[in-house]
């Protein structure tokens, strides 16, 4: 079967939305995975199109691997988005991205699309463990010794290492402002990045860093934002689907679901797309939209995973499929997030809730527990601790949080540390005792005292740690029985 591109589609009858000889390189987008392609590059593509505007074609970068620049290459950047369930739209080939370079092996070229004159703005989804800070301060880890390397003056491969060079780039050679868009699951995210750019310009040596400082100050803008798209890992079968349907092969195809969601603050240092002519939202307010998502979709997320994870489900939709589960995630979305955090304008709790579960529960996206469930550390305390603490200083008793952390340590306690999919596996697991001491009276403390994720005040609270203990056990001892789903779904539906 022939390969997906512009020569091929040309003997065929589908058509690419814009014309790629028209369109000029105006955004640079660190993180080039399936999400960036379903979401970020849709938008943009449905903003240039609808305002007639080509100026903001995307030059890709991809970060840990090289495999979807290798993908793009002879396809000349175009790949199909294919939507899956109720409500889907025809696939569809994007052709928003112009170029696709490999960050880790050509980082020096991304520093020039950076400070390419041309380019207008940054747009980053690299994942929480991407950004290289301490959640506790907020600040840039200066102790990673990818950050000390590129600090040191290698061709930089970190996200604010790149970035950072590329304004610095831009501020030598006056190629004028520059927005960077985070579009990451982080609370105010465009404060973050703003802070961690910084915290990188003022490690380098003096007097480049007073010079870059004060250029940062004039010509940088850091709008926080909140995306929303579910995108699975692509499989065989889809690229097997995609192929049928295009009558081309599309080795860079996505699945997604349906819905789409961005919400962004609009502050820009030197234009943007009119992404709201594509159905971006733009808020004055996207801490509340941030919160609402963090607290309600990725916690749940999180929580299915962990609990399918130790019932043996495969994916978020068997788990939500397990009424036990399901209702022990709507519980703690409305008995416990929704009580402890401020709704949006526009926004109904319950509505959302419910669009929440429904989305789970699409069985064609094949959303993974384990993929889900990947780099807990990162994301624990964003999506559960912050419920447990709010819920405990409200009064109130954390039950089905402290029912998703228990799950979370229950997985890094019974996954060996080679197949912990964590950037702090090695340290998770020094942290607990040997595997033959494992209970909930040594694993609980254990990760409880483990300060990257969980603060002191909240680890020595005498009620939380009771709730751990007991869900603990629960989940412990059903694991290892024969009927183990059934049992731990009993005692979920009496807890």
């Amino acid at each position: 079967m022939e390969r997906l591109s512009l020569t091929a589609l040309a003997s065929t009858g589908h058509k690419v939305a814009l014309q790629r000889d028209q369109l000029q390189p105006g955004i640079v987008h660190l993180g080039l995975g399936a999400f960036a392609r379903a979401h970020t590059a849709v938008f943009t593509e449905d903003a240039m199109l609808a305002a007639n505007d080509p100026q903001w074609g995307i030059v890709g970068v991809t970060q840990r691997s090289d495999t979807v620049a290798r993908q793009l290459a002879p396809q000349d950047g175009l790949f199909t988005v294919a939507e899956r369930g109720e409500g889907a739209a025809p696939a569809r080939i994007v052709s928003s991205i112009v170029e696709a370079i490999s960050g880790r092996d050509n980082p020096e070229l991304v520093v020039d699309r950076i400070g390419a004159a041309a380019t207008k703005i940054v747009t980053l989804t690299i994942t929480e463990k991407g950004y290289r800070f301490d959640a506790r301060t907020r600040t840039l880890d200066l102790d990673d010794p990818e950050i000390q390397a590129d600090l040191a003056g290698r061709p930089p491969r970190t996200a604010v290492g790149q970035i950072t060079r590329g304004l610095q780039q831009r501020a030598r050679t006056g190629a004028g402002p520059i927005t960077v868009v985070s579009c990451d699951n982080l609370p105010g995210n465009g404060e973050l990045t703003g802070t961690l750019v910084r915290n990188f310009a003022e490690a380098l040596a003096a007097p480049e860093n007073e010079n870059l400082l004060v250029w940062l100050d004039a010509n940088t803008a850091f709008p926080s934002t909140m995306v929303d798209r579910m995108v699975p890992a692509t499989t065989d079968g889809d690229l097997a689907a995609v192929g049928h349907e295009l009558g081309l092969r599309d080795d860079a195809a996505v699945v997604a679901e349906p819905f789409r969601q961005w919400v962004i603050e609009d502050t820009f240092a030197a234009g943007r797309p009119r992404w709201e002519d594509a159905g971006a939202l733009f808020s004055t307010d996207v801490a509340a939209w941030e919160s609402a998502k963090l607290r309600l979709l990725n916690a749940s997320h999180s929580m299915l995973a962990y609990l399918g994870l130790a019932a043996g489900k495969e994916t978020i939709a068997d788990a939500v499929g397990v009424d036990a589960f399901r209702k022990a995630v709507r519980r703690m979305m409305l008995e416990e997030a929704l009580p402890s955090i401020t709704l949006p304008d526009g926004l109904d709790g319950g509505q959302y809730c419910d669009e929440v579960l429904r989305r789970f529960a699409n069985p064609a996206l094949g959303h993974t527990t384990a993929k889900v469930g990947s780099d807990g550390s990162q994301k624990v305390g964003l999506r559960l601790l912050t419920t447990v603490r709010g819920t405990l200083d409200a009064g109130r008793v954390p039950k089905w949080a402290a029912l998703a952390v228990a799950a979370w340590m229950h997985h890094v306690a019974t996954t060996p540390e080679a197949d912990l999919n964590d950037p702090l596996a090695k340290e998770l697991h020094a942290a607990l005792p040997a595997s033959e001491s494992r209970t909930a009276d040594t694993v609980v403390p254990a990760l409880l005292g483990f300060r990257p994720v969980v603060e002191p005040a909240l680890a020595g609270d005498e009620e939380f740690r009771d709730l751990l203990l007991h869900w603990y056990r629960i989940i412990d001892n059903n694991k290892a029985s024969n009927n183990g789903l059934e049992s731990l779904g009993n005692e979920i539906n009496h807890g």
